[in-house]
């Protein structure tokens, strides 16, 4: 199974008996996403410079230490784990922490999990133009973007389309994008740039609110919003004219920090507590520092002792630089 279409995620419903923990400010951090690795095939312009220097392959974890790190996650209350990048698939072996996640499911911690745990993918695909896909992507193909997902979907998995809303690139494809997804049984995500490390690109010029996307799909569809909750960060709203779900990822322009209940980990043993702060705990060195997990547990405990408020993401003409210097293929989408 291979994917040249950006990142995917493996979404993985967890359960334990265990409470959850809880942050500062009340909020049950139940959702953990881990990175699997830095790595990407593509080099999206909205993401990451062309010329990337990716980590050393000899500071990342072991994916015996991610899975351990994973399960000291699910004995202290996460109900959902997301596996990302970087490109997971590009990680040697990856398939071996799925299938070795898949253990839980003895137990009754893991709820949804199937095979090598591959039930659903996320795909990202800004455009329908090959030459604007080669253009947003710096080198990736259109057509093997489109025989993954058509593989993916012969092969039972879901897939669940994500696009960045960017000015003046694919605004006006959007409406296009949705139809497309709808007709084959798939979800669209849309989501905001986000001031995540330099990329070679003037953001400003970039970003795109999604209240006037919104605004303007609401010219030709009936949008009605729905409670649905996946556990993330979208917002969901049901298209009518297409029976299809449509989300909304804004992180600028409504952001969704008063019901944040994850935090990530990235491939390092590095927690951030926050997508768009600096704050972090080093996770790795109490993971080697006993055979046993009760150091590596109150060292989780004092991380989400310290998850912030929320993000202070800024994109304008005063704020040119990233709000965070890391690019997000670090931490994961």
């Amino acid at each position: 199974m291979n994917f040249s279409a950006g990142p995917w995620q493996n979404a993985t419903a967890l359960a334990s008996a265990e409470a959850p923990m809880v942050d500062p400010f009340g909020r049950a951090v139940t959702y953990l996403r881990v990175s699997v690795t830095d790595r990407c095939d593509f080099r999206c312009t909205y993401c990451m410079s062309e010329n990337m220097n990716f980590l050393p392959k000899k500071d990342l974890l072991t994916l015996e230490e991610l899975d351990r790190l994973c399960s000291a996650f699910v004995a202290k209350g996460v109900k959902k784990l997301r596996l990302t990048g970087g490109e997971p698939l590009v990680r040697k072996n990856i398939m071996f922490l799925v299938r070795s996640l898949s253990r839980h499911l003895g137990s009754g911690a893991l709820e949804e999990l199937a095979d090598c745990g591959v039930r659903r993918i996320n795909v990202s695909l800004d455009t329908f133009d090959p030459e604007k896909f080669r253009t947003i992507t710096r080198w990736g193909e259109f057509d093997k973007v489109m025989e993954g997902v058509r593989a993916a979907q012969a092969a039972g998995i879901r897939v669940k389309l994500n696009a960045v809303a960017l000015k003046d690139f694919n605004e006006h494809e959007i409406p296009e994008l949705m139809r497309y997804a709808h007709a084959n049984d798939m979800d669209l995500t849309l989501i905001e740039t986000m001031p995540m490390g330099e990329t070679g690109e003037d953001r400003t010029d970039q970003y795109l609110p999604l209240s006037l996307v919104r605004q303007r799909l609401e010219e030709s569809f009936t949008l009605t919003d729905l409670p649905l909750s996946t556990g993330g960060p979208a917002r969901y709203v049901r298209v009518e004219e297409t029976g299809g779900k449509l989300g909304l990822i804004t992180p600028m322009t409504h952001n969704f920090c008063e019901s944040c209940n994850r935090v990530r980990l990235t491939c390092t043993g590095t927690l951030y507590m926050c997508l768009g702060q600096d704050d972090a705990a080093d996770l790795r060195t109490a993971l080697r520092a006993s055979p046993d997990d009760a150091f590596l547990s109150t060292a989780i405990d004092e991380a989400i002792g310290r998850k912030p408020k929320g993000h202070d993401f800024i994109i304008d003409r005063d704020h040119r630089r990233p709000a965070v210097a890391r690019h997000m293929s670090v931490t994961g989408g």
